[in-house]
């Protein structure tokens, strides 16, 4: 983190906007602990770069430059003539960095910011599988975990974790470290080392959980899904039951998932009761997937891999390479972090991450996801007694999502039966092909269980308005008005 000190900081605060006025001055989070790469001291540096905040909650948009400019000056040089390997460009150099003014060093990011995006065309990605090659970013990484652990109520945000690729690999992570934590030696002999497990999950929850069962060698038919209620969130009692079940028939249960926001209805599992019954029952429960290019607004890709046990990550996939991972390194080797992960080379997804939590502070992506869940609850109040409109279920929705059926006039007056659902399955469908064909707005619909074709309206862009949810609903009763 850097703080740029001296009087210019309060000598512009009129001139913040919302976001940057509630972060507090006052509070500053210090580096503590024992001398480590996450607390070097650095106060010989230019004081306007200087490595001394971690807490994200009192940061501002103004400081990004020196941000940059120090992330810049204690990075690698992607551009260093020093190193080419087999005539291929390689990023694994340090270089001394010339003098040069601050906008130069921000070309210098929007340059990496390309290249890291893929926007640029000449230069190949930073990897992040080792402290000497990515230092800067690993330690964001570190550092951005750990308060992620602390927001989440782990002590102290002790664990472990790692950012990947998406939620589907993050949860494929969690499964992969809960089979080793019950039974590590299928990472030397396979899954003839184990017996037949089986995992639970929602029959609401996202298809990556089905996605790992088969790809880890579980098979998907040990992927037992469990009942929901009307809300869809998951009834411990079935998964107690299921859990008995599956032990009575010879299987080894051995995962539990469980969802913050379901990916259709924004559903909340009852997690503590769900923690209870793995307690109970010794099943894995102690990781946590949170994905900021979701509600938090980050480009993709942006996920996590929480883990309450630290050192998992490395006993589950490491495998020592001797040309990349040396143990006798001058500095912790704990800080070569590829090879916990089951990639080698990573993109510095971390960076715009840590960017944004720069920018917008901890108050202000309370901000920003509070302003979404008004606007939800502004369009489910709207339509929820409006004529020709329908909630998939009863009750307010517990997060951004809200689920309703328009009906058109020819269907409001006729009586339940195959005949309206087939013909209701048809509107959603119908009346988002013309939203497309008009290039209006577009508003997905997807069928739940035996539930017809509905539109799962997700509000996630805290720009949006009031009167965007009532172009929308004006949209769509006048597309869907003669149907």
């Amino acid at each position: 983190s850097v703080g740029r000190e001296g009087n210019s900081l309060s000598s512009t605060c009129d001139t913040l906007g919302f976001l940057q006025k509630n972060n507090s001055l006052e509070e500053r989070g210090k580096l503590s602990g024992s001398k480590n790469l996450l607390s070097c001291d650095n106060s010989d540096r230019d004081a306007r770069y200087r490595h001394n905040e971690t807490d994200f909650s009192n940061l501002f948009a103004r400081d990004l430059l020196p941000a940059l400019t120090w992330s810049y000056l204690t990075s690698l040089n992607p551009w260093s003539r020093f190193w080419w390997t087999a005539g291929t460009r390689s990023n694994m150099a340090y270089a001394q960095v010339t003098h040069a003014s601050s906008t130069s060093y921000l070309l210098v990011w929007t340059s990496l910011a390309w290249q890291e995006s893929g926007l640029h065309p000449l230069q190949t990605p930073t990897c992040k599988f080792t402290y000497e090659i990515a230092p800067v970013f690993v330690l964001m990484e570190q550092l951005t975990l750990k308060k992620m652990r602390e927001m989440i109520g782990w002590p102290n945000g002790e664990g472990d974790g790692l950012f990947s690729p998406g939620g589907a690999i993050s949860n494929m992570y969690s499964v992969m470290i809960a089979r080793y934590k019950y039974f590590p030696e299928v990472k030397t002999k396979g899954m003839s080392a184990a017996p037949r497990l089986v995992l639970f999950t929602s029959e609401h929850s996202h298809y990556s959980i089905k996605k790992a069962g088969a790809a880890l060698g579980f098979g998907t038919e040990n992927v037992i899904l469990l009942s929901t209620d009307e809300r869809g969130r998951v009834i411990p009692a079935d998964l107690e039951a299921k859990i008995i079940d599956a032990k009575q028939k010879g299987c080894v249960p051995l995962f539990v998932n469980a969802t913050g926001g379901s990916t259709v209805y924004g559903a909340f599992d009852p997690i503590n009761e769900i923690a209870d019954i793995c307690e109970k029952y010794n099943l894995w429960a102690n990781s946590v997937t949170w994905n900021p290019h979701k509600m938090m607004g980050v480009p993709l890709q942006c996920s996590a891999i929480l883990v309450r046990d630290k050192g998992i990550l490395a006993g589950c996939n490491s495998m020592c390479a001797g040309y990349l991972f040396q143990p006798d390194k001058q500095y912790d080797v704990t800080y070569d972090t590829g090879d916990k992960a089951i990639q080698c080379g990573r993109h510095v997804d971390i960076f715009k991450f840590w960017l944004m939590w720069k920018a917008k502070g901890t108050i202000g992506f309370e901000q920003h996801i509070d302003k979404c869940l008004d606007l939800s609850q502004y369009l489910y109040n709207k339509i929820k007694n409006r004529e020709g409109y329908e909630m998939v279920f009863n009750g307010e929705p517990q997060h951004t999502n809200v689920c309703f059926w328009y009906l058109p006039q020819s269907l409001r007056g006729m009586p339940d039966g195959d005949e309206r659902r087939e013909k209701l399955h048809r509107v959603a469908p119908k009346i988002k092909a013309m939203m497309m064909e008009s290039g209006t707005t577009m508003v997905g619909y997807q069928p739940q269980g035996n539930k017809v074709n509905f539109f799962r309206m997700v509000i996630s862009n805290p720009a949006a308005t009031q009167s965007d949810i009532d172009f929308l609903i004006d949209e769509i009763e006048r597309l869907g008005h003669d149907l």
